[in-house]
């Protein structure tokens, strides 16, 4: 089954408090998954890539055969697709655990998105910070 798999992750600080969220549709476009996680301190990169293992993560357990996933960070897409190398190694332990991830999928597919394109998955990321900062 094909599904879409929006993440979105954030540091206010860079590095400083970060979160991540995912929304993880099914074919019909109906939330099959949705979830808010606070990370702790951590670089903007680090959280898209924590958000990221956590959606692929959310998706192994579900009927999912086929992912589309949707991030707007371009640095992490570009590393994912391999137009960029991945030199910093806090990243490149991140990227090789999406590595392991994806092989739990026919397919997986990674699209740079505008933020906007991204708003849920940016509100759950807000949202986690809000609360994170009272």
């Amino acid at each position: 089954m094909k599904m879409k798999l929006h993440t979105d992750g954030g540091a206010r600080g860079n590095p400083g408090p970060g979160a991540g969220g995912i929304v993880l549709l099914n074919e019909k476009g109906s939330v099959v998954k949705e979830k808010g996680t606070f990370f702790g301190i951590c670089t903007n990169n680090e959280a898209e890539y924590r958000a990221l293992i956590l959606g692929l993560e959310a998706a192994k357990g579900t009927s999912a055969t086929e992912l589309s996933v949707y991030l707007d960070s371009l640095l992490v897409v570009e590393q994912l697709n391999g137009n960029y190398k991945v030199k910093n190694q806090n990243l490149k332990k991140l990227w090789e655990e999406v590595q392991d991830l994806v092989k739990a999928f026919n397919k997986v597919e990674f699209v740079h998105v505008r933020r906007e394109n991204n708003a849920h998955a940016d509100k759950l990321v807000n949202k986690v910070l809000d609360v994170a900062e009272q």
